[in-house]
């Protein structure tokens, strides 16, 4: 894999350490798992995409979170893996988080944009896609 896909500026591997820890959002303990705690890590104008196309607003997910327990699944205990993370700052408190997701088989290409504030991170937009073809900077057949 090209290092400009994982690339990560020295001085700010600190946040990734922070950040990598949160990931993937909503199946980490780091991240939260109540609804109050998806609610202060998710801004206001939170949205996502997920891996399948599906867009989901915060409301709906603050009101799946009221139910957490029943949709949860721990990460670490499901064996997913995670890698290739890269980070970039995009501007001065926030990044854009990206990496590979593997939940047993099923792999995504995950970017999260985080903003640190003056409660902690929050997460702006996050974005699943299905990786249809191992193959980068290559041309579809």
């Amino acid at each position: 894999m090209s290092s400009i896909f994982t690339k990560v500026d020295p001085e700010v591997l600190p946040i990734l350490d922070e950040l990598r820890r949160r990931e993937p959002i909503f199946h980490t303990p780091e991240f939260g798992l109540t609804a109050i705690e998806i609610e202060r890590a998710t801004a206001p104008e939170y949205w996502e995409v997920g891996a399948s196309g599906r867009r989901y607003s915060r409301e709906f997910i603050l009101a799946w979170a009221k139910d957490s327990l029943a949709h949860f699944v721990a990460a670490q205990d499901a064996g997913w893996q995670t890698a290739d993370f890269g980070l970039r700052r995009l501007g001065p408190d926030t990044y854009l988080l990206t990496y590979t997701l593997d939940q047993a088989g099923r792999r995504t290409r995950r970017a999260t944009i985080w903003q640190s504030t003056e409660t902690g991170w929050r997460i702006l937009y996050p974005q699943g896609t299905l990786i249809a073809a191992e193959e980068d900077d290559a041309i579809p057949a």
